[in-house]
């Protein structure tokens, strides 16, 4: 073929019909013009080849069922399938866009939560264990703090005390000793608050938190598979005592059987401590040697400080219900019992259960809930790191997958981009086929209009 544009644009397509075959005929007549001869004739090959392609489609109108053929399967089937491929692709574009908003909120609310789990801890979160094994220093001196600061519950404890004595008379026990001691000399040693003197010296047990899972490995003594090897043993051998007389005496020497008595009553009292060695420890306030759970605080040991916040709690539902009582007594009397004690007004019953709620919130708080729990739970450190850990490679994870979907809604708008020429070639072929046909149609019943109904106009 000759190059010529309009050839190149007739052949790109992926068919040719007969209607191609008549452009092109029609353009070789201009490329092939100087090989026609006097007859009308061309003697070109190129024009002997088309022309004979011609009359083999014309012949028992084959080219019009071919057309039509053509047009049925294009309306049927290569357009809607175009579309519903770019539809489906858009449908892609739209999901990927809900499940990268979708991961992107996910990552920013488990980041949310990692920053503020470790505002409560009082972390950065760089170093989790190592953070938190560093935080328990500060421990005793926020728990030394809280003691200091439990002088306004004096008189919420007296009111209570007082209560509970009108109430019960000689029987009442004493009430909320363990508050009431802490309140007066502060968060003391365990030691001192069951002996009543301070130690004379505190050794704690050393806090056993790995920060390393390699470093339990070479703690432990590797002894193998060895054992000791003693020699052959001969069950049957006997001790060798020598050729003695088996009837022979001990020889004891100048030392007599039996020695006369010997009166010591008179050397005792002269016979002092020092000579004797015998120690005799300081008593009174120098005290012992506070070990283990005895040298812990009373907040820090966990006995003592569920049962500092048990009697905090027992104290705030003192004051409530006095409080309730109070602001009732006008209307009834149905607490006539306790109308005859020394009555507390309203503001100072408030005061009262307020300072209460506020050493029960500073107790039991969250940051010193987690360091308290890590201190003396090992298992808890290690827990509560993972459940960090876990958040940040949530958040990992959920930025991989918001990634990986932006990248699917990027190849899927980049396929739907290079259907969409596609169609609309498709669709300006098909109507450009429609009307050949109805153009070859109507030359068959003398220029008689023909309209092919519906096709690709309502696509």
């Amino acid at each position: 073929m000759p190059a010529h544009e309009d050839i190149a644009a007739l052949l790109s397509g992926s068919y040719i019909n007969y209607f191609h075959c008549l452009k092109i005929i029609e353009i070789l007549k201009e490329t092939e013009a100087d090989t026609k001869n006097l007859f009308g004739r061309y003697g070109s090959q190129r024009m002997k080849d088309w022309q004979d392609i011609i009359r083999n489609y014309e012949k028992d109108n084959l080219y019009l069922a071919e057309a039509a053929q053509m047009l049925v399967r294009n309306i049927n089937y290569e357009i809607p399938g175009f579309k519903k491929q770019i539809a489906k692709e858009e449908q892609m574009q739209a999901e990927c866009d809900k499940k990268h908003s979708d991961y992107l909120k996910n990552e920013a609310s488990s980041k949310t939560e990692f920053l503020m789990l470790c505002k409560q801890l009082g972390i950065k979160g760089d170093k989790i264990k190592r953070e938190l094994v560093d935080r328990l220093q500060e421990l005793p001196v926020i728990y030394d703090k809280i003691g200091k600061s439990l002088k306004p519950l004096q008189p919420a404890i007296e009111l209570y005390s007082a209560f509970t004595k009108y109430i019960l008379g000689e029987q009442a026990s004493e009430v909320l000793p363990l508050l009431k001691y802490v309140v007066e000399h502060g968060n003391t040693t365990v030691y001192e608050w069951s002996y009543g003197e301070p130690p004379l010296s505190v050794e704690p047990d050393p806090v056993h938190i790995e920060l390393e899972k390699d470093d339990a490995a070479g703690d432990q003594i590797d002894f193998g598979e060895s054992t000791i090897d003693f020699g052959a043993e001969d069950t049957s051998a006997d001790i060798d005592f020598g050729d003695g007389d088996a009837g022979g005496e001990i020889d004891w020497g100048n030392i007599d059987v039996a020695p006369a008595e010997v009166d010591v009553s008179a050397d005792v009292a002269a016979i002092s401590l020092d000579e004797s060695g015998i120690v005799v420890e300081e008593q009174g306030v120098g005290g012992g040697v506070a070990r283990g759970r005895d040298a812990l605080t009373l907040l820090d040991n966990t006995p003592t400080r569920n049962q500092f916040i048990d009697q905090l709690v027992e104290l705030e539902s003192f004051l409530k219900m006095r409080l309730y009582e109070t602001n009732a007594a006008n209307e009834s009397q149905t607490f006539s019992l306790i109308e005859q004690l020394p009555t507390e007004s309203e503001a100072a019953l408030a005061a009262m259960l307020a300072a209460v709620q506020a050493a029960a919130a500073a107790v039991t708080a969250t940051e010193i809930t987690h360091l308290h729990n890590v201190k003396h739970s090992p298992r808890y450190v290690d827990v509560l790191t993972a459940q960090l850990q876990q958040k940040l490679s949530l958040c990992a994870k959920l930025g991989a997958l918001a990634t990986r979907a932006a990248e699917r809604r990027r190849a899927a708008s980049e396929r739907a981009a290079a259907l969409r020429p596609a169609l609309a070639l498709l669709r300006a072929r098909t109507q450009e086929l429609q009307a050949d046909i109805q153009s070859e149609i109507s030359k068959k019943y003398k220029g008689r209009p023909v309209n092919v109904i519906g096709g690709v106009k309502f696509l």
